[in-house]
Formats: C-alpha cells, structure tokens, sequence
C-alpha cells in the first residue's frame, strides 16, 4: 500500500525538494510537510503517516528532543533521521532514541526511500557506515567515549555552549531556567572532565561535536 508520509525539516526549499522527489514515486500515496516540531506533533495528532522524515536540527526543538515526543505519543510510526551532520555525530544516538534509520542528506533518493519503507513496517534501515559506527559502539561500550554519557537534552546544551550561546540564551531558546541551564552546565563539564569554555569547545573539536 501507498505511503502517508510527513516531512520535518525547518527549510522551506529543503521540504519542497524532498516532497516532490518522493511524489514522484509510485509507492507514496501523499506528503505533507511540517516546519518545526510542534507543527510535526500537530500533525500527526491530525492524519495518519506510515512513516516521518525528521531534521536533526530543528531551530528551538531539536530533531532528537521532538523525536523523544513522537515516541511517546505514536511508539508504532516509522522515523527516519536525515540530517547534514555526519553519521559519527548523531546516528547512534538517534537509533538509540527510537529511530528507525539515520541518513545523511547526500544520500540517493533511493536510498531515503527504501529507510521510509522500512521504518513503515517497523523495520530498521542500517548504511554500511552506520552499521561500522554500531559495531564500534558494541566493541568499545565498556569505554564509550564521554559525551556518548551525557542525555539528549545535556548533548544540545553542550552544543549551544560550543556555538557560543550564553546560558541565559540557551535557556530562553530551550525554554528553561538559567539555573537549570546552568545545573546541565556543571553536569556536561564534569561528565567531559573539562573546567572551562575554552577546553569544552576543545574537546567538541577533537569529536567533531559540531553545534546544531
């Protein structure tokens, strides 16, 4: 049967761009488009879709905190993460998350259309570089590197700290306290081992944590 899907990504021609190559095949039955995480929740609270296709970076809600909701709310929906950040970034954390595949958006029309059909039949799409990235992760789980520790919303506050947000920023654009921003703070420092800025934005070098 035909897929519903619903594409999730806060650029305009980014959107127009993907649904009109997934329209073109005879295996979508309709896309629809959402230019943020609540408009993706309100959405689906609306129709039925097989399966999403979900930005990492999302402007206010990141891609993994609205993936978080989605999981809550609708645990059987396909989820594809498509992103410009490279697998070594967030793949393992977004297969953990509850995604169903992680592709790059360099990726073969192809290829997004084979992960969206797996993830509507609740099957995972694995590329060979994130299936390199698994094994790793299962070889070396005894000694993950830190910042694989650290929770979803801990990891996006250590980005807008690497982009140069100050906390009283990263807690209006998170809609969060400052004392709160500044408790994940301390908690990223200590779980990294760094004592100031400069080496945390260091270490976010050396692992290609690049800001969202």
């Amino acid at each position: 049967m035909p897929l519903n899907l619903l594409i999730v990504d806060d650029h305009l021609i980014i959107r127009r761009g993907l649904a009109r190559i997934l329209e073109e095949d005879p295996r979508v039955a309709l896309v629809h488009e959402a230019a943020d995480g609540p408009a993706a929740l309100r959405a689906l609270r609306q129709a039925h879709y097989d399966a999403i296709v979900l930005d990492v970076a999302l402007g206010e809600r990141d891609g993994l905190d609205v993936l978080k909701s989605v999981r809550a709310d609708h645990p059987g929906l396909g989820v594809v993460m498509l992103s410009v950040y490279p697998e070594s970034q967030f793949a393992v954390r977004a297969l953990r998350a509850g995604a169903h595949a992680y592709l790059n958006k360099g990726c073969e029309p192809e290829e997004l259309l084979a992960a969206l059909t797996n993830a509507a039949a609740g099957k995972m799409y694995v590329t060979p570089t994130v299936a390199e990235l698994l094994a790793h992760t299962v070889r070396q789980d005894s000694s993950r590197p830190p910042h694989e520790l650290l929770s979803n919303r801990e990891f996006q506050v250590l980005q807008l700290l690497v982009a140069g947000r100050s906390v009283s920023a990263i807690g209006e654009q998170l809609a969060l306290s400052v004392n709160t921003i500044s408790t994940y703070r301390s908690r990223i420092f200590e779980k990294l081992n760094v004592r100031t800025l400069v080496e945390l934005v260091s270490y976010a070098n050396t692992h290609q944590l690049g800001a969202i």
